[in-house]
């Protein structure tokens, strides 16, 4: 065999070899959502791609068979050549010129162009790839239940399925997108607050009760008027006889309604005929679940109860939304209330203030999987509940309590700093 033939072999063996590198690399980096416009867009190469990373698994499994029968094909021919050319020396010749050729040529060069452009690639060699795979189906069928056979033998069948979820993959996704500046910090928190609006608790984004402004349902008329438009909340509940005791809510234009059919006599006025009913629904109910039933019903507020029934605070439709879009304010609103930023860097803030309110505010990444509010994260971590002037250093910021009622923390001042350590007192 002539040495040009050999080399047109070697040739066509490190393109074989570099189609099949390229083809994985460039199918399992392409984009599904490009994929998928382009298919509904009539895109045959397209669909047919799709089809292909369907099955990721079989597709590589095909790949890695085509490549490596090239591969080890390629390296003995180029072996018994060298031998013949060159005696037993040439057999480490011919692995380091195979080497040098597999490495560049078959691997680095196809794989980078594979990732420099995975969707042109993919729609390319769409076509060829189906092929090879429907030709090595047998073969990778068959490797396939034998590696299954295997992974059983070793107790690792349980791990087959397991991986990211798709709202994990697609906040990475924009999570990466964001570092890289193609979509902005407000983008990103709406992505991220939409994601973990199932993993997020009313809990955690109610309004407490001792910050709920309510109205006592047997107020003098005139007084419950007064008082109902003083109040910056357009649904406001109301008891009787015991706070805790929420017999309805009142809605401001129920009552301005009432007000126009007694025909301006406040003395006809009667809250609790123009309250609405409660909605009373348990703690543990997720964000998602109760936007779902807040559009069911109809209804934008209800009130959240532990597991004996007692009143824990109220959710609203609006602190929803919240959650996926930022702060809604309003001329009555006051912009992160309970937060003031200090000329040296510093916050001082609440006790009161929710930590998912205040790492959205702030880009920050304090937990709250322990605690709902700042205060709630301090006595966590300190174990205690601290006295005022204290002050405690965690996850990379300083919190000093400035005052401190009875057994709940009113205030703190919150300051980033460089390194971050374990809590420990800061005097």
């Amino acid at each position: 065999m002539t040495l040009a033939l050999a080399a047109l072999v070697i040739v066509i063996s490190l393109v074989g070899a570099a189609f099949f590198a390229g083809a994985e690399t460039a199918l399992t980096a392409a984009s599904r959502a490009r994929l998928q416009a382009l298919e509904t867009g009539g895109d045959h190469r397209a669909a047919l791609a799709n089809r292909l990373v369907a099955n990721k698994g079989r597709l590589i499994s095909a790949m890695l068979l085509g490549g490596q029968l090239v591969t080890i094909a390629s390296s003995a021919y180029t072996t018994s050549v060298f031998v013949r050319a060159f005696g037993e020396g040439g057999v480490l010749e011919a692995t380091a010129v195979m080497t040098v050729l597999i490495v560049v040529f078959g691997e680095v060069l196809p794989k980078t162009v594979a990732i420099a452009y995975p969707d042109r690639v993919a729609l390319i060699i769409a076509p060829v790839v189906a092929f090879f795979v429907t030709v090595f189906a047998p073969v990778v069928r068959a490797v396939e239940a034998l590696v299954g056979l295997l992974l059983r033998l070793f107790g690792f069948a349980s791990d087959l399925d397991s991986g990211v979820s798709g709202a994990e993959e697609l906040r990475g996704a924009v999570d990466i997108l964001h570092r890289e500046g193609e979509v902005a910090r407000d983008q990103r928190d709406m992505f991220g607050g939409l994601l973990e609006l199932e993993d997020v608790s009313v809990r955690d984004v109610m309004i407490h009760r001792t910050k709920m402004r309510t109205l006592e349902a047997d107020l003098a008329p005139a007084e419950l008027v007064r008082e109902a438009l003083n109040s910056p909340y357009s649904r406001i509940p109301l008891w009787r006889g015991d706070p805790e005791n929420i017999i309805g809510i009142l809605h401001i234009k129920d009552l301005f309604r009432a007000y126009a059919a007694a025909d301006g006599d406040v003395s006809r006025l009667s809250a609790a005929d123009i309250a609405l009913d409660a909605w009373f629904i348990p703690e543990a109910t997720s964000c998602r679940a109760q936007l779902q039933a807040f559009l069911r019903r109809k209804t934008h507020s209800a009130l959240v109860v532990d597991e004996y029934g007692v009143v824990l605070g109220l959710i609203t439709l609006e602190d929803i939304i919240e959650e996926i879009v930022g702060d809604i304010t309003d001329e009555h609103d006051v912009a992160m209330p309970g937060v003031r930023q200090q000329l040296d860097g510093s916050l001082v803030v609440d006790g009161s203030v929710t930590i998912r309110d205040l790492n959205r505010a702030m880009d920050w990444d304090l937990p709250d999987d322990e605690a709902a509010t700042i205060a709630g994260l301090v006595i966590h971590e300190a174990r205690t509940i601290p006295e005022a002037r204290q002050a405690f250093v965690f996850h990379g910021f300083r919190f000093e309590v400035l005052r401190r009622q009875k057994n709940r923390i009113a205030m703190l001042r919150v300051t980033p700093m460089q390194a971050k350590g374990k809590v420990k007192a800061a005097g």
